[in-house]
């Protein structure tokens, strides 16, 4: 039995007219009980502050008519508010229903001809929607009446789709993917929007614009809202401006891929995939705009930046069509209905899991703020020649060697990306290299492209995973290092040692075997000191020739310069400086 049987709406339109109607009885007045007159002097009200009546010793009486309670209740709703807006609040309750004091509609339309911007500036969205309703039924002109109303089918169908659009799993701000589309025709015959070439959207704003400003009573309120609406990143329009820009991407790329293909013949048959970065961080804006940037300018679709510290500056400064920012403040971690963890490494497996399961790209890429991907080729390009066989493809490490100049340009690589026995470390780090093989002082799992759309898969930090478990059918991703800039100076490396120590990458692992990170620390600093921390450092991460020499004859040096304020520049060209 189908759940439409008795139709949308049983007994039609008379049953739909009936409900309607059974919600428009008038307020009734008590004795002594009145709207103020149509003449009565507003100015008054614009400095008058509404209490609210549970504290107001004038509001303690029991309430005489529905006046009165609708009175109390705007009044409740909108303490702290000018008088003024309580009474429009007041006038639009009256004129909601069948009958009202004769002169409500006009009292009404004077207090938006004379106090516009007053009311603008102090009522919410809801108020004003609320507002530009009331026009449509009790305009006193045909235009402000011809606007109200349409303005009041635009606002209804939107609260009707987005709410049922929250079903869907989705949040306000999430398009759907491109791939996910039905085939099923319209209701009502009507042919589908097309996304990339429509102008529906565009033509019924606009028209609603015009007709507008063709009256200067709606006029600024009208303009106020069809402004916040296309300023608001949850509505339908910037999802379908997201979808037209998407859709107009993949087709550059594919012309692209096409041109390219043709240069390099040896490249596998196929589209390009799409691909983007999904990371935690924590840090200054420049530390985050020069993360964005690189990798913005590498030809990343997406970047999904999730703020551990949410900072007002990074949103207002940041500001890319494809950069998406989310504050993970106390209301978000309660939105999305979860404690917010207390070690930052669950943090970042939980957003990036986010990102991965709403994913539409082709692949995703989990690293840190401090971690830049290092390639000389396109990195669709190689993610394409990697193979379609794999669930996910590894990028081996590249620590960042400390230079006296500040610049980046050189990295170690770890003995396994170079192909060499474990008896080179001690050659190479004469000191420390029996105690960490790699001679890194940051992890040398490296980090990870996963495929998207596998049904029960988690991120983690370095692995795709399910149910806990790496997935095994891994690759290696040849020619993109995640280039770590752990510790570019002594004095970054000290500054973050402590945190590092104890919930960070050098905190004490009692399942290894080796002596490690942490045991080392701790001896250095009961033997030696500073000197022995200090003696580490130099040995492992200086920019030294003797160093540089050393990794060459081993193909563990990779020389790749970063500029990474330059790419800044390029790319948030009004970046203010520190």
């Amino acid at each position: 039995m189908s759940e439409q049987d008795d139709g949308t709406y049983p007994g039609g339109f008379p049953a739909i007219l009936r409900q309607m109607e059974g919600r428009r009885d008038p307020l009734g007045f008590a004795k002594g009980e009145a709207l103020p007159p149509l003449d009565a002097d507003l100015a008054p009200l614009l400095d008058q502050i509404v209490r609210d009546p549970a504290t107001d010793p004038a509001e303690q009486d029991v309430p005489r008519s529905s006046h009165q309670r609708k009175r109390r209740e705007i009044r409740s709703e909108l303490a702290g508010a000018s008088e003024l807006c309580a009474l429009n609040g007041l006038l639009i309750a009256h004129l909601r229903k069948r009958a009202q004091p004769a002169h409500t509609a006009a009292l009404f339309h004077r207090l938006w001809a004379d106090h516009a911007d007053h009311l603008l500036d102090q009522l919410d969205l809801r108020w004003l929607v609320s507002s530009i309703t009331t026009f449509g039924d009790h305009g006193l002109t045909g235009r402000q009446r011809q606007v109200g109303q349409a303005m009041t089918v635009l606002f209804g169908t939107m609260k009707l789709y987005e709410t049922e659009r929250l079903y869907s799993g989705l949040a306000p701000g999430r398009p759907f993917k491109l791939t996910g589309k039905s085939s099923e025709t319209l209701p009502m015959e009507m042919d589908a929007y097309s996304v990339s070439y429509g102008g529906l959207d565009v033509n019924m704003l606009g028209r609603l614009w015009q007709d507008a400003d063709h009256d200067a009573v709606i006029r600024p309120l009208a303009h106020h809202l069809l402004d916040q609406l296309i300023a608001d990143e949850r509505t339908v329009f910037r999802r379908l401006a997201m979808m037209r820009h998407r859709l107009a991407r993949r087709r550059r790329k594919k012309a692209e891929a096409r041109a390219e293909r043709a240069a390099t013949p040896d490249l596998p048959a196929g589209p390009l995939p799409r691909w983007g970065l999904v990371s935690t961080v924590r840090g200054s804006l420049r530390q985050i705009a020069r993360f964005a940037a690189h990798h913005l300018e590498l030809g990343a679709e997406r970047i999904d930046l999730y703020l551990d510290e949410p900072d007002p500056a990074v949103f207002a400064a940041l500001a890319h069509p494809r950069l998406h920012l989310t504050a993970c403040d106390a209301a978000w971690w309660d939105a999305v209905g979860k404690d917010r963890p207390e070690q930052h490494q669950l943090r970042q497996s939980h957003n990036a899991t986010r990102s991965y399961r709403n994913s539409d790209l082709d692949w995703l890429g989990h690293i840190d703020v401090d971690e830049f991907l290092l390639t000389e080729a396109p990195v669709a390009s190689s993610l394409l020649a990697a193979g379609q066989e794999f669930a996910q493809l590894r990028m081996a490490p590249a620590e960042v060697l400390c230079s006296s100049d500040g610049a980046i340009r050189h990295f170690k690589l770890t003995r396994e990306a170079a192909g060499q026995p474990v008896s080179v470390s001690e050659e190479i780090y004469p000191t420390f290299g029996m105690h960490l093989r790699d001679g890194f002082i940051s992890h040398t799992a490296g980090k990870v492209f996963a495929r998207t759309g596998i049904s029960g898969a988690r991120m983690g930090i370095h692995s795709l995973k399910i149910d806990g478990v790496r997935l095994a059918n891994s690759g290696t991703l040849p020619g993109i290092y995640t280039g770590h800039l752990h510790a570019p100076d002594w004095d970054h490396f000290r500054a973050h040692l402590e945190f590092r120590r104890t919930k960070g990458s050098y905190r004490d692992r009692p399942e290894s075997t080796r002596m490690g990170m942490a045991p080392l620390l701790d001896f250095l600093q009961e033997e030696s000191g500073e000197a022995g921390l200090r003696q580490m450092f130099d040995e492992l991460c200086a920019d030294t020739p003797e160093l540089r020499a050393r990794l060459t004859k081993y193909n563990m040096l990779l020389t790749h310069r970063l500029d990474l304020d330059a790419a800044v520049a390029r790319v948030f060209p009004d970046l203010p400086d520190d």
